[in-house]
């Protein structure tokens, strides 16, 4: 017997990617296995615009939610479980729908962490606008808080050697030198998967950015960033980064009117997407850019050529 298949569904926020992967899970008898950063965590099911309770009871759903914000989730984590969520859904005979724009996560799957990933643009922007605004000091300071065994091996004002530290340790929650000291293969052969980049037209992009995120405020988005909120975390933590919660937190703390906040969400919105797309082009080209209309004949025919 054929191994249940293997679907590979990326592309930016607010593509339909969720709604895809549900239909081929529900027409494959498969699982949906989350590969996106921000919905991992508990804490943030609207904001970050989970799977709802009513789709994740048509088809199962794994590593959606089941990490507290206070934790500094990595990739190398990710890979772990989803090698056991991969083993259970092949145990029961089921496919594995893969969904997710995290690039970082896709490509560990893939290609393994032979190196260290690319550092997503946001944070690299972030971190070398803090070595601008406040110093090396101030970055190794925060380094020693991240990754004392890094800071402790690198002179304080080292600029470049503190700053590759200091974005890989954010980007990955794996401290540089980890990095430097194992590997950690594919989990899935590439080759083996049907593998789609889902990608609207831009204006339609935009649009539904923006639809979205009105929508997630009409559901209750500005209580569930303060209830996170509340708990004080620190700001560096992946999930007080999510989009849509430093804005709303500005707003929470009388900085900011709600509609400042919420366009401010949505134009950080449209900026991502325009990187997750450069970086799925230049770091995973095999990925089949499509249209949504186009994409579940794409992946249809795409598993026939794998079959044959």
């Amino acid at each position: 017997m054929s191994e249940p298949a293997t679907i590979l569904i990326a592309g930016p926020t607010a593509s339909g990617k969720s709604a895809l992967a549900l239909a081929l899970a529900e027409r494959h008898g498969g699982t949906v296995i989350n590969a996106d950063s921000m919905q991992v965590y508990r804490d943030l099911s609207i904001i970050t615009a989970r799977p709802t309770a009513e789709e994740e009871a048509r088809v199962p759903h794994r590593l959606y939610g089941h990490v507290d914000a206070a934790v500094n989730f990595s990739v190398g984590r990710w890979c772990t479980e989803f090698e056991a969520v991969l083993a259970e859904a092949r145990g029961e005979g089921r496919a594995a729908v893969i969904v997710g724009g995290t690039g970082l996560y896709f490509s560990a799957l893939t290609r393994g962490l032979a190196a260290v990933p690319p550092i997503p643009a946001q944070i690299r922007d972030d971190v070398r606008g803090r070595l601008a605004k406040e110093g090396v000091a101030a970055l190794h300071a925060e380094l020693a808080r991240q990754d004392p065994a890094a800071a402790a091996h690198l002179r304080p004002g080292d600029r470049a050697r503190v700053t590759r530290a200091l974005e890989v340790v954010l980007a990955t929650g794996r401290s540089l030198l980890l990095w430097h000291e194992d590997n950690m293969p594919a989990r899935l052969d590439p080759a083996r998967a049907a593998k789609i980049f889902l990608m609207p037209e831009r204006d339609a992009l935009l649009s539904r950015i923006d639809s979205r995120f009105d929508a997630m405020m009409a559901a209750g988005a500005l209580d569930e960033v303060r209830t996170l909120a509340a708990r004080h975390l620190d700001p560096s933590l992946p999930a007080m980064k999510a989009h849509g919660v430093p804005w709303l937190i500005r707003h929470l703390d009388g900085a900011i009117t709600l509609a400042v906040a919420v366009e401010g969400a949505k134009r950080d919105t449209r900026q991502y997407t325009k990187r997750q797309a450069t970086w799925f082009r230049n770091q995973l080209p095999d990925f089949a850019w499509v249209e949504p209309q186009h994409a579940p004949g794409a992946i249809e025919a795409q598993l026939r050529t794998l079959s044959q």
